[in-house]
């Protein structure tokens, strides 16, 4: 196993001696992108996908990106469409849409620096996504339940139930509660700062008096009992006295809600799902609910309106079932459309998390 920070050794595919194959131009291009400073996540995911299409080029006698036309490409997607898993289940539309975003990728990076002469995938077109709302949504008795789950007489069940209040309170994803440090909660303005969040990005997002109470218990009465050696900081570490790792995260949080015994199913997301439809319900405006996600971009999307960290602070007090004090509802329920919109997004990310 590499260890953390290192590279998973790449297994070459082709020839290895020609070094302007597919398979050499992908490693070129995941330089670039290093040097673009793009997520080692999204570089490592995109290198997975390509070497899937490389493979399929290979067999065919494929061997270099100036072999590659707008046909063969559009074989590759029939491919991918007739494709059946071990278990007989063909690729979902999503799959095959996250399989051919990488490979468009890589052609337009070939053509804009003049790799090749022309780019066969501009005009490739991808497969339409089907809108899909999320599969389990907690109700607030059934996230209470889940709550009261862990061993408050044990350390790490303390600090299971100061995680989970976290994803609750929050709805930030399991990468983001993985990198919250000690100094990202503002205890005394109620917020959280997100730091690097997807995409590169910093937020500040509010949290609950609820949530930071039972986190300031973790951090005063077992913290200190789990850091040990280096201590970097990290907020909530394991019985190694290291950060979780996500898989780690997804199968610690899972269990606790399994454990719930409830016909739900689900882990970290499960909660992100649950914060941003609990709190629609309550009355929040759209707007709010896209800040707290992360997903409000002025280069993506200008429709939204930047709000405050003061106004958040405030419709999330008023509108998440896991306040302390009683709020109430300060804005009219959003279109229907746009919940529709919101939650097959989260959805989307959900599908990306497990491919993480």
């Amino acid at each position: 196993m590499p260890r953390k920070g290192q590279h998973t050794p790449r297994v070459p595919i082709g020839d290895v001696r020609d070094p302007d194959s597919l398979y050499h131009t992908v490693l070129r291009f995941g330089a670039w992108q290093r040097e673009k400073n793009y997520s080692e996540k999204t570089i490592e995911a995109r290198e997975i996908y390509l070497r899937y299409f490389v493979t399929w080029c290979d067999a065919r006698g494929l061997r270099r990106p100036q072999e590659i036309t707008k046909p063969i490409l559009e074989r590759y997607q029939r491919y991918l469409f007739l494709h059946r898993k071990k278990d007989g289940q063909p690729l979902s539309t999503r799959s095959q849409h996250t399989r051919i975003v990488p490979v468009r990728a890589l052609f337009k990076w070939l053509a804009r620096y003049n790799h090749i002469l022309y780019n066969p995938a501009s005009d490739l077109e991808l497969p339409r996504l089907e809108h899909r709302l999320p599969k389990h949504v907690l109700t607030v008795g059934e996230a209470e339940a889940v709550m009261a789950v862990p061993d408050l007489a044990t350390p790490t069940g303390l600090r299971d139930r100061a995680m989970l209040e976290t994803l609750y309170s929050t709805g930030i994803r399991r990468m983001e509660l993985i990198g919250i440090h000690v100094h990202d909660l503002d205890t005394e303005r109620g917020t959280l700062m997100v730091r690097q969040g997807k995409g590169r990005k910093d937020r500040m997002v509010p949290i609950g008096e609820r949530a930071l109470a039972w986190i300031g218990k973790y951090r005063d009465d077992v913290r200190p009992q789990l850091a040990s050696g280096g201590d970097d900081g990290t907020l909530f570490l394991t019985h190694l006295s290291e950060a979780f790792t996500p898989n780690r995260l997804t199968q610690l949080v899972r269990e606790h809600v399994d454990a719930a015994k409830l016909i739900k199913r689900g882990s970290c997301h499960l909660f992100r799902h649950t914060m941003a439809t609990l709190m629609l319900e309550n009355g929040a405006d759209i707007r709010f609910i896209q800040a707290m996600l992360g997903h409000v971009s002025l280069n993506t999307t200008q429709i939204y309106t930047q709000v405050s960290i003061r106004q958040l602070k405030a419709i999330h007090t008023a509108t998440h079932p896991g306040r302390m004090p009683v709020g109430r509802a300060v804005h009219e329920d959003a279109p229907d459309t746009d919940r529709d919109t919101l939650l097959a997004t989260l959805d989307a990310e959900a599908l990306e998390e497990t491919l993480d």
